[in-house]
């Protein structure tokens, strides 16, 4: 897998490039940003997984909030830039929707041919899932709700005062975990003597970091230019392109290393790439991208249209239900597929 990605990227961002100075045909550049950028998320991935065995669980659990959704979170302040608020919305609800159903479901499912029964903690499982209530259901429907009564200056502050008290949550959160209850839930699958080492040097993994963060912010900026040309093209709607195109572009990375994980049968890993990363996207990307559009001309309040909050709420529950035991199999991974796909298609047609 790291050789197709090494190809990929020595292939796509040159070409991302040339086709930019020589303004290629749009829908050309739109497929070459898109094998570009998730080439390019590899190496981010890669290199902040370095870093995190480097400098320990501490700073890698911070290493991980700042770097784990960088992709998305790139694309989505250029396209707020550009006024796009409803495919940034489209995308967080895309992203949220993409780690709960297709990867875990993926994962389930991959996972659970080559295994009866998977076990993960299921410690960390439950409390997730309280975190996946508060998050989606709670800061997400409330803005929603009361926005009905307010007008779009109270919607705003409604939506910053819930962004702030959102990352503050989410930075407890990784306290509670990494630092004052860190191995008290061990699971009982875990390899009590795997030591896990570092695939670069530190020196070797910032570079990379530093180098591919840089080339992903030049190709999104590109890439958001193309949106409005291919939704014209293909008769997509914005939320179609946020939901799904977006979403999938800006998670790939971690959506291969979810399925890799399952197939060697090391679960605790495969769901908190899942479940972890959506976490990020509610209480960390979301609000952050509300704080930022502060700064342009067209803010992001925190509200979702109706269909976009059903999925992710109804996404939320079925994980909750399926995960809280601790265990999954094959069956577990295609309902939450069936369930992606049904969402898909309702997208799609709006």
């Amino acid at each position: 897998m790291g050789k197709v990605f090494m190809l990929l990227t020595f292939i796509g961002v040159p070409l991302s490039v040339i086709g930019t100075l020589m303004h290629w045909p749009t829908m050309i550049l739109f497929i070459v940003y898109c094998v570009s950028i998730i080439a390019l998320a590899s190496y981010m991935g890669r290199a902040t997984e370095s870093l995190a065995i480097v400098t320990g669980p501490r700073v890698g659990g911070l290493l991980n909030a700042t770097f784990g959704n960088a992709v998305e979170l790139i694309i989505s302040i250029f396209a707020l830039r550009e006024g796009l608020v409803g495919v940034v919305l489209a995308s967080l609800t895309g992203s949220v929707l993409g780690n709960l159903l297709l990867v875990a479901g993926l994962s389930f499912f991959i996972g659970g041919l080559k295994f009866k029964r998977q076990r993960f903690n299921v410690h960390d499982a439950r409390h997730n899932s309280g975190l996946l209530m508060f998050a989606v259901i709670v800061a997400f429907v409330i803005p929603e709700v009361f926005s009905m009564e307010m007008n779009e200056s109270k919607t705003l502050t409604l939506s910053i005062g819930i962004s702030v008290i959102l990352i503050m949550l989410y930075l407890a959160a990784l306290f509670f975990k990494l630092v004052t209850h860190r191995g008290v839930y061990q699971s009982e699958n875990t390899e009590k003597h795997h030591v896990e080492e570092p695939e670069w040097g530190k020196g070797k993994a910032i570079g990379v970091l530093l180098v591919a963060t840089l080339a992903v912010a030049y190709i999104s900026e590109n890439l958001v230019h193309t949106f409005e040309y291919v939704a014209e093209s293909f008769g997509w709607t914005e939320l179609f392109i946020g939901v799904i195109i977006v979403a999938i572009v800006g998670n790939a990375a971690e959506h291969a290393s979810a399925v890799l994980m399952a197939m060697k049968n090391r679960m605790d890993i495969a769901v908190e790439i899942a479940i972890g990363s959506t976490l990020q996207v509610a209480m960390f990307v979301a609000p952050v991208l509300v704080l930022i559009s502060l700064f342009f001309t067209e803010t992001m309040p925190l509200v979702f249209t109706m269909p976009e909050l059903i999925a992710m709420v109804t996404s939320v529950l079925l994980m909750v239900v399926i995960s809280n035991d601790g265990e999954s199999n094959w069956f577990e991974g295609l309902t939450l597929l069936a369930a992606y796909f049904i969402m898909g298609i309702g997208f799609f047609l709006l």
